[in-house]
């Protein structure tokens, strides 16, 4: 498999602890239905061959990226990191940044945004609710506009809450759908098929060494993320 190859270039981190990942648009974190390979099995084989390990490896999940969106995911590499990293995730004591290039609305250059997500009859997706209802979990993030571009916004939005497809809904709900976000509103699909949201960051205390961790990574090198990256650069 093509990444299999590359897929030692986008290793952000790694230690005795944990392993993470610059995921790009289009890969699987966990198996579906699909039966397509996840990311999850594609980093045990790495270590298997890395460290010649008899037998298995252990890659633990702590969280996930849609399968179109692209960016920083963690695993961990032992199971008493998998239980401290998901406590850190559940008590909020990560910095989850991300970037998002979306469609040029009027919009004010910082807010918070509060609403409640909930499950969608329509196909894979959430509404995005102002207020809560049965089975609705509430939804948290703020978002500043960094650059304007001609049709576009680029948004750097602090992540408060971790619900399915969270930004994507927030953001919609304001008019700023992203970037070949069909499902959200957007009219033209990426020419990868993917969508312009971005985990451009993860900050947090390691698990087991009590330092603070600080993980990074740049936007996909797409047509899309153009101007994005001159901008960045």
């Amino acid at each position: 498999m093509e990444l299999m190859k590359i897929l030692p270039s986008r290793i952000l981190y790694e230690d005795n602890h944990l392993i993470a990942y610059n995921k790009p648009a289009g890969v699987l974190v966990q198996g579906d239905d699909t039966g397509d390979l996840p990311l999850s099995d594609m980093l045990k084989d790495f270590l298997i061959e890395k460290y010649n390990k008899p037998g298995s490896a252990f890659v633990g999940m702590v969280h996930r990226l849609d399968r179109p969106t692209s960016g920083c995911i963690i695993f961990t590499k032992t199971s008493k990191a998998l239980v401290r990293m998901q406590k850190i995730f559940a008590d909020r004591q990560i910095r989850k940044e991300y970037w998002a290039l979306t469609r040029k609305a009027s919009i004010p250059p910082y807010k918070i945004l509060v609403n409640y997500i909930a499950k969608s009859q329509k196909g894979n997706r959430v509404e995005c609710l102002d207020k809560s209802v049965a089975d609705s979990k509430y939804a948290e993030l703020a978002y500043e506009i960094l650059a304007s571009f001609e049709d576009a916004h680029l948004l750097r939005i602090d992540l408060k809450t971790g619900r399915k497809h969270q930004i994507r809904a927030q953001l919609s709900k304001i008019g700023c759908d992203i970037v070949g976000d069909l499902k959200y509103g957007y009219e033209n699909a990426n020419s990868d098929k993917s969508i312009c949201l971005h985990c451009k960051l993860l900050s947090f205390v390691h698990p087991v060494r009590k330092e603070p961790l600080t993980i990074e990574s740049d936007p996909p090198d797409i047509p899309e993320w153009s101007e994005v990256r001159k901008w960045n650069a």
